[in-house]
């Protein structure tokens, strides 16, 4: 197809789209939560004909010599086709989040205030490998009033395919819905760049994918972008760790599932107890095939680890690869996330408490543990029932974004014709909580 004509495709999805958000956004709460409960019911019903769709793909992309990695990630099996139908039963089940009144107050001449939450519309997801996000998006965008485009990679497609006719299986008893899952069904380059021009009928594009995807969105895009950028993740061993749950947690870190952006990519120690801590728990990664690179003091107390490179402490490596560095204490660590973090997860192992708040305030990222496992950051793990992402972004939305940070707000005045009069009120300040509310304040 001609680049003209991939454009012309994709500002005619977008602008469908933008029609058909005032409508979706209108249908009951019990229609959406039904219609997703349909869809999660032909996942699992469907799992025969998805793991054919999702072989096509592993084929193609084993053809093109993708890494493990990548391909763990595209990858399907009845367990992750069973997680993702639960995952958006989950979703159905939150409650409700569209016309929230956040917070209330009634002003002194009288006119009624309330902060409510609505739908943002249209959101863009761009993704690579992750066939499950045409699952775990769209739902989310669905329980929250919104209409969702979707772009996937071209290495699954096939697997895209098929989870989009599932929707409209499971809008077909609620025509209002019709649409309101829209995949962009062209796997060039081109139709990325169309879409991040249609800030006339999307409201946001949240990105999910490497570094060069993200990169390219944000440049290109005229909409605006919540990033979903790397996770270069550290746990620090306090001199006050439980040291077999330390090995615990970096285990889990590292070696549960490596390819993902909240597993574990470096080890900082105390020096106090790297000689204690160190060859034990480097033994244990060894053995379950974990490629270990440290700095200097690490490597003298573990001869078989390989030198790191300056890039070592800010690589996203994806892989069954891990740096250690040996820090003078738990300012030092702090200042090495500082510069080496990405904002994702950070996690200090340590039974001292003063030390975990000092770690906890000092160090800034969308998610800081104590005493537990990067892995734990998703928003399944959160009790969110699933995410469309993970913002290391700090506007709008950080961490996991599910149901309410795929919702804005508007403010609806209510007035006995009470009009603006110049310096009556004008001095006292807002302050919403001396005033009545009728639903609890929700921040996170």
């Amino acid at each position: 197809m001609a680049t003209n004509d991939i454009r012309e495709y994709v500002e005619t999805l977008a602008r469908e789209a933008r029609e058909a958000a005032p409508r979706v956004a209108a249908v009951p709460a019990a229609d959406r939560g039904k219609a997703l409960l349909a869809f999660a019911d032909r996942l699992a019903g469907s799992t025969k004909a998805l793991l054919k769709a999702n072989a096509g793909d592993l084929k193609a992309a084993s053809k093109a010599g993708e890494n493990e990695a990548f391909l763990d990630r595209l990858a399907w099996d009845d367990r992750r086709i069973s997680g993702m139908a639960n995952g958006v039963r989950e979703v159905a089940a939150l409650p409700d989040p569209i016309g929230e009144v956040i917070e209330a107050w009634t002003r002194p001449n009288g006119i009624r205030i309330e902060k409510v939450r609505v739908p943002l519309g249209v959101v863009a997801v761009i993704y690579e490998s992750r066939p499950n996000v045409t699952a775990e998006a769209a739902a989310l965008c669905l329980r929250a009033g919104n209409v969702s485009i979707l772009r996937g990679g071209s290495e699954s497609i096939r697997s895209n395919r098929a989870l989009a006719a599932l929707w409209e299986e499971a809008f077909a008893p609620f025509p209002s819905l019709s649409g309101a899952v829209r995949l962009v069904d062209k796997t060039s380059r081109e139709a990325v760049g169309a879409l991040l021009k249609q800030d006339r009928f999307v409201d946001l594009v949240v990105p999910r994918g490497g570094e060069s995807l993200i990169r390219r969105v944000v440049e290109e895009s005229t909409i605006p972008v919540i990033k979903h950028a790397k996770g270069v993740c550290h746990a620090y061993l306090h001199k006050g760790a439980d040291y077999a749950m330390a090995e615990r947690i970096v285990v889990n870190g590292k070696v549960q599932r490596p390819g993902v952006c909240n597993a574990l990519e470096k080890v900082l120690v105390d020096a106090d107890v790297a000689a204690k801590v160190l060859p034990p728990l480097c033994a244990k990664l060894k053995s379950l095939g974990v490629e270990l690179r440290g700095d200097e003091a690490a490597c003298a107390l573990v001869p078989s680890m390989k030198p790191a490179s300056p890039e070592d402490w800010d690589a996203e490596y994806l892989a069954l690869v891990l740096a250690v560095k040996v820090v003078p204490g738990l300012e030092a660590a702090v200042e090495h996330i500082r510069a080496h973090g990405s904002g994702h997860s950070e996690v200090i192992v340590t039974s001292d408490a003063a030390a975990a708040e000092t770690f906890c305030r000092a160090v800034d990222a969308a998610a800081v543990f104590w005493n537990a496992s990067t892995r734990l950051h998703d928003g399944g793990q959160f009790g969110m029932g699933a995410e469309i992402g993970i913002s290391t972004d700090k506007i709008h939305a950080r961490g996991p974004m599910g149901v309410k940070e795929l919702t804005t707000y508007k403010f609806i005045v209510r007035g006995t014709g009470q009009i603006r009069e110049e310096g009556r009120f004008m001095n006292r300040p807002y302050n919403p909580f001396a005033f009545s509310t009728r639903a609890a304040v929700s921040w996170r």
